[in-house]
């Protein structure tokens, strides 16, 4: 095998294995490793170069707020039993990382920077998972609460939450499959 075919093989193999994980280590993940992951994630095909990616570290005290601030959403709408659950659960979480998009009043340029968004998550969840370290990518009702943005510091009137990804070292790898590309390429067959 060339060089060539065994990188091909490996970074294939980088993007059939990659899971999104549930339940993570105790241990944390350097800092470092983050804005590594970051600086390659910003190189994501973004139309003209509009490089709309923000990303957001929080603070242990961020955290906090957030885990509160889920937790009473969770208890008005399911009770305390499950809001606690959930508030230990969120708090169990060895990291966290916020992905926000510029708002725009163009339709399709929002469009447009919200793919370049997830095209550079995508590329840094890879980046991670290359390094032995997992992601969950969220989107639930907090992120699109005023309170969040102000707890991040981010603006609710300028920007919008693409993703809150939780990070670590797994401590679960879940097993996946996909459907055949079969039932998901149409073919045209043109007459010549």
């Amino acid at each position: 095998m060339t060089e060539k075919e065994n990188n091909l093989s490996e970074f294939e193999s980088l993007i059939r294995n990659r899971r999104t994980v549930h339940d993570f280590e105790e241990r944390a993940v350097s800092s470092s490793e983050i804005t590594s992951a970051i600086s390659l994630a910003r190189w994501a095909p973004n139309h003209y170069r509009t490089e709309p990616w923000r990303f957001y570290l929080p603070s242990g005290e961020q955290i906090e707020a957030i885990c509160k601030l889920n937790a009473e959403m969770v208890r008005g709408a399911k009770g305390e039993k499950v809001a606690e659950i959930k508030y230990r659960r969120w708090t169990a979480m060895p990291g966290w990382l916020v992905l926000c998009c510029p708002k725009s009043d163009d339709e399709i340029r929002e469009r447009e920077d919200y793919a370049a968004c997830c095209c550079a998550a995508h590329n840094m969840s890879l980046v991670l998972w290359a390094r032995g370290i997992g992601m969950k990518w969220t989107t639930g009702d907090i992120t699109r609460e005023r309170a969040f943005f102000e707890i991040i510091g981010a603006d609710f009137n300028q920007e919008f939450v693409v993703g809150m990804f939780w990070y670590g070292y797994p401590k679960v790898v879940p097993d996946q499959q996909r459907r055949p590309v079969a039932d998901i390429l149409v073919e045209f067959s043109g007459s010549d």
